[in-house]
């Protein structure tokens, strides 16, 4: 890293939408992106998060909002078939149901996107600032949600990889941080002092509710502009397009599932194009408080491809009704009510997980300009949280909150020392426990089945999840031996698990997460040979740290995760 950073970008990767915000260290000015391929000069913080190939799927022809599905035309029989990818984020994570994609490899969209992506940050920096060289000047902060494991950031990694945003798939000058977290710097920075809140000691929440996922974390302001975590943060698949999932389902029960399927398979972007004007006219607009509200659908006028697929039971059933669909308030309402309960559950479960009082609390994200979500959550926790709040912009929060979280990596003379680092997260609370498997003396009451000789292999918890992980502290086992004095090297297996306690490196939930391997010379000592193995959780990827007590050789890693999910 040494000396030559001169940019900071904050990559905001999201679902349905993304964004980018970027800074001059030189100048300390952030600038989110609002100039867009194809949106005629519309001002918006964000573009789709969409691709389109052509017919052999090899070759992106358009991405973003010029990518999306546009009114067929009335004249023609048919539409040209358009193979598109969306929602592809939703391929990471334990989503049971993935959505459908033209390309095999929802690895290969990602990539393909990010490249697409990175097409425009490297031209608007260029166009900023002569003698940028991204590769070598540039530090790329991206974010992701907070319930991604090592694995899935692994495959992120690897994506920006292949995509050419980094020429060293380890590089240091790609970092990662929640969505949450870095909404969370964003309002430290800017939000907090409008409500008089700027001042050491105030706890407030970040509901990030985005397209996909809605993450939350709970922090609180120490010293020097610096924030801790109060609470594990959290976060579940209920975000906005579950909402137009619902308004899918509907159309199936009136046209049939083979309707839908077989629009899907041949027409997906007219499927899209639905969803779109269903976004735009009931979604976005729907408050819940106009119980007159309601929204007609003309599916002869919008696709008029559904005739070459519809049953004639259903055909006849919207010939009476000449082909238009109304929904009315309490449908509506509906396809709202089962994600924002969901969401409610969160926000409670991280109130009562919370070891201090609630200042503050802020909705950010796309979907947070929902009105009847901010109602909702409004008349739900008032009585227990002071101030609800939703920034001016809230869609520009966190690719905003990642960018100054880049600037504090852009102050370094070495990333891997943070000794004295005024860094701008103090603390995490840990969400997984962390260990490392060791062989050890079988005792009375150990499993049988697991006895070798007389040893076994154990999980030695390292950092255990609940914990607070600050950002220069390690997590140490001592005195740890060779199993036999002749032994030369050492591999240590590193797992972890959402469980608070494990005895074994085969249980259920255990996730293997990588190795580390050292030297143990000097055999003439025999067993005698001490050593420290620690982790450290200073940045959002895990290092693991080896120290032969003996000669004092130090050996460090992160971790090259299998990324085949």
């Amino acid at each position: 890293m040494a000396h030559d950073i001169r940019v900071i970008v904050g990559l905001d990767f999201g679902t349905t939408f993304s964004g980018f915000t970027y800074c001059h260290v030189s100048d300390g000015e952030y600038t989110t992106n609002d100039q867009w391929i194809g949106e005629r000069g519309q001002c918006q913080f964000k573009t789709n998060t969409v691709l389109q190939y052509d017919e052999t799927l090899n070759n992106v022809t358009s991405w973003g909002y010029t990518a999306l599905s546009k009114r067929p035309n009335r004249r023609e029989n048919k539409t040209e078939k358009k193979y598109i990818a969306e929602l592809f984020k939703l391929h990471l994570g334990d989503l049971k149901v993935k959505p459908p994609l033209p390309v095999d490899d929802y690895k290969t969209v990602i990539t393909d996107y990010l490249r697409e992506f990175g097409k425009l940050i490297k031209a608007t920096i260029n166009s900023q600032w002569d003698g940028i060289d991204f590769m070598e000047n540039v530090i790329l902060v991206i974010t992701v949600p907070s319930e991604y494991s090592e694995r899935e950031k692994a495959v992120m990694r690897k994506c920006v990889y292949d995509a050419e945003l980094i020429n060293d798939r380890l590089t240091e000058r790609l970092q990662f941080t929640t969505e949450p977290e870095a909404a969370a710097i964003y309002c430290m920075d800017s939000c907090l002092k409008e409500h008089d809140l700027d001042i050491s000691g105030t706890t407030f929440m970040i509901v990030d509710c985005g397209g996909g996922t809605v993450d939350l974390t709970t922090r609180k302001l120490l010293a020097e502009k610096q924030l801790g975590e109060i609470t594990e943060r959290c976060g579940a698949f209920c975000g906005s397009t579950f909402i137009d999932d619902q308004f899918i389902k509907y159309l199936r029960k009136l046209l049939g599932n083979k309707t839908i399927d077989s629009l899907i398979e041949n027409y997906y972007g007219q499927l899209q194009y639905l969803v779109q004007e269903f976004c735009q006219h009931a979604k976005m607009p729907f408050t819940g408080d106009d119980i007159d509200f309601s929204y007609e659908l003309d599916l002869e006028n919008i696709s008029n491809i559904l005739l070459e697929f519809i049953n004639d039971t259903a055909k006849q059933k919207m010939e009476d009704i000449e082909w238009l669909i109304r929904f009315d308030y309490e449908t509506i309402k509906s396809m709202f009510d089962p994600v924002i309960e969901r969401i409610l559950s969160l926000i409670n479960t991280q109130l009562e997980n919370s070891r201090e009082e609630c200042s503050i609390m802020f909705l950010v994200g796309g979907f947070s300009q929902s009105e009847y979500l901010q109602k909702r959550v409004r008349e739900k926790f008032i009585d227990r949280v002071n101030i609800i709040s939703v920034p001016t912009n809230p869609i520009k929060a966190i690719s905003h909150g990642a960018a100054i979280y880049g600037s504090s990596f852009a102050n370094m003379d070495d990333i891997l020392d943070m000794s004295g680092l005024k860094f701008v997260i103090e603390s995490r609370v840990l969400k997984f426990t962390y260990g490392i498997k060791i062989l050890s003396v079988w005792k009375e009451g150990d499993p049988i089945e697991r006895k070798h000789d007389s040893a076994l292999f154990r999980f030695k918890c390292i950092a255990k999840r609940g914990n607070e992980a600050k950002l220069n502290q390690e997590f140490s086992q001592k005195n740890l031996y060779p199993a036999v004095p002749f032994q030369t090297c050492a591999l240590f297996e590193i797992y972890y698990t959402r469980e608070f306690d494990a005895k074994f490196c085969d249980e259920p939930g255990m996730i293997f997460l990588g190795k580390l391997k050292i030297d143990w010379p000097d055999v003439e000592k025999g067993l005698e040979r001490p050593t420290t193995f620690s982790l450290s959780f200073g940045k959002m990827e895990i290092t693991a740290k080896a120290r032969n007590e003996l000669n004092g050789q130090n050996y460090q890693t992160t971790f090259e995760i299998d990324t085949e999910i």
